[in-house]
């Protein structure tokens, strides 16, 4: 093909990648580049722009991770199909812990639910809280809007509209304590017997949720790019619960591709929602973040939810729906009599950490923390090579590793516990009639880990799942040369004796 003339500005605070990404995703989506349609190769492209390969490699990256591009061995990138999908038009203005006494016993614990509560800004939030219990204004300890402070949904939707592409007015926005709150809500909305549909394996609680309040769970398999629409399709479920930008426990990201298949199936008919939980988008290695599946949707048929859980610490339970405007009235009839579930001193502490730049440097600091430990374990796991398999490394907190030397999931957990070290198995996040499958993939949570634990917790992992090998080996050998040892002795012994035979006989004669 001929290459791109793409305008670059060079004073743009805009990186360069990003305009060249921007551009060549416009152009897919807008039909300037059809399907097969092959691009520049990044060494071509790179020398016409003027700019340097790297640039261009991380812009085709970007674009390969979303799915609008593929690259064909020996061939180059190639333009996604995405003709006849639901269209991506132009908006109009207008995420189970162990036992407690299992992890006593341990010395390092790989949760995937871990996060690293030593780094939480403790001066920051505490300046903030002060400056609420300040305030002199009685009406911050009186019952708030049910729906969260109107202020802090202006600050939620902002950062929201910057950070993940979510169109979101005040209006939309519900806040409260925890996605698990919030799913609880959604149910209350909806009414018990809804049909949703669900992966498997998948985030446990929100399919107790759903199964607790007496709605019908569908499980839809899964392949590497997600939920399969096409067997979707094949369910009567009108409300699908997806994690597009990073689904745990596997870590998949959703293409846009799929993304769109997802929005037309939910499009197709009356009364079909897609629920988006966004659990921990932030935090991604390759590339940057993914867009919200909430921002491509025009028909208004996805139920947003995000949380400051992950990204901040647990124990400040502040999540947060994006409705849309169609479900307003059914919040309003029925989700409104529940009272708010997060004080209004805490939705004006969250809101003042987005306001003043706190929680942006936060995120940073913790993106490079977490960069480094998994930077750490992805080469201490470099040993493991042959006898496992990495899945899921470029975003989130945790990552998979599946034995291929016929090791179970059940033997990792065990022989990873007798050296101190605590593992998760996938198997526990199976549900419907794949629950309780028998897995060989454990999941190693490094949020709460530091880089030196990360070092003496991967040595012990050595020793239960390397050393054990070595010492059959060993054995293997020891038995060997016993039998070699045996063997010349008895060999030893039979020319000793032939030896005495013949001068017994010189003897006689």
């Amino acid at each position: 093909m001929n290459d791109l003339t793409i305008s670059l500005d060079v004073k743009s605070q805009t990186p360069l990648y990003e305009q060249i990404y921007k551009y060549i995703k416009s152009e897919i989506q807008n039909g300037g580049l059809p399907f097969k349609e092959r691009l520049p190769s990044t060494r071509k492209l790179a020398k016409y722009l003027q700019v340097s390969r790297t640039t261009v490699d991380l812009a085709y990256e970007q674009l390969v991770s979303e799915g609008y591009i593929e690259a064909v061995p020996y061939k180059g990138y190639f333009v996604c199909e995405l003709e006849g999908l639901y269209r991506l038009e132009t908006a109009q203005p207008d995420r189970e812990e162990c036992a407690g006494e299992e992890a006593a016993r341990c010395d390092y614990d790989f949760s995937p639910n871990g996060v690293d509560l030593n780094s939480f800004p403790q001066n920051a939030w505490r300046k903030l809280s002060k400056e609420a219990l300040l305030e002199e204004n009685g009406r911050i300890f009186q019952l708030g809007d049910p729906q969260g402070e109107w202020e802090v949904r202006q600050t939620i939707a902002a950062y929201l509209h910057q950070a993940r592409a979510v169109e979101a007015e005040p209006g939309q926005i519900v806040i409260g304590a925890g996605n698990d709150f919030l799913l609880l809500l959604l149910c209350s909305m909806f009414g018990a017997g809804q049909r949703i549909a669900m992966e498997s394996p998948t985030y446990k609680k929100a399919y107790d949720v759903f199964r607790n309040l007496s709605n019908e769970v569908r499980i839809v398999e899964a392949d590497e790019s997600g939920m399969r629409v096409d067997l979707l399709e094949q369910t009567d479920a009108d409300i699908a619960y997806v994690m597009p930008s990073h689904q745990f426990p596997l870590g998949t990201v959703m293409p846009v591709k799929r993304r769109m298949q997802l929005l037309a199936w939910a499009a197709g008919r009356e009364g079909r929602y897609i629920i988006e939980d966004d659990y921990d988008s932030e935090f991604r290695y390759k590339g940057k973040p993914i867009p919200a599946l909430q921002g491509f949707d025009r028909a208004e048929r996805v139920i947003y939810i995000g949380t400051f859980s992950r990204s901040v610490a647990p124990a400040i339970r502040i999540s947060y729906l994006v409705l849309p405007k169609a479900l307003l009235p059914v919040y309003r009839a029925r989700g409104r009599v529940i009272s708010s579930t997060v004080s209004r001193v805490d939705q004006r502490i969250i809101a003042g950490f987005l306001n003043e730049g706190y929680y942006e440097r936060h995120l940073n600091k913790m993106r490079a923390i977490y960069k480094s430990r998994h930077d750490v374990l992805l080469e201490e796991l470099k040993r493991f090579r042959g006898i496992c398999e990495v899945n899921g490394e470029h975003a989130g907190v945790h990552l998979l590793l599946t034995f291929l030397d016929g090791r179970s999931e059940a033997a990792a957990i065990r022989e990873a516990a007798e050296h101190g070290v605590l593992v998760y198995g996938l198997s526990r996040y199976y549900v419907g009639e794949a629950s309780g499958r028998e897995s060989q993939t454990v999941l190693l949570g490094y949020a709460n880990m530091t880089e030196d634990q990360i070092r003496a917790a991967m040595q012990r992992l050595r020793e239960a799942w390397l050393m054990r090998e070595d010492d059959v080996y060993q054995t293997g050998r020891e038995d060997e040369d016993e039998k070699g040892r045996a063997e010349s002795e008895i060999k030893d012994g039979e020319k000793a004796g032939a030896r005495v035979k013949v001068k017994m006989e010189k003897t006689s004669g």
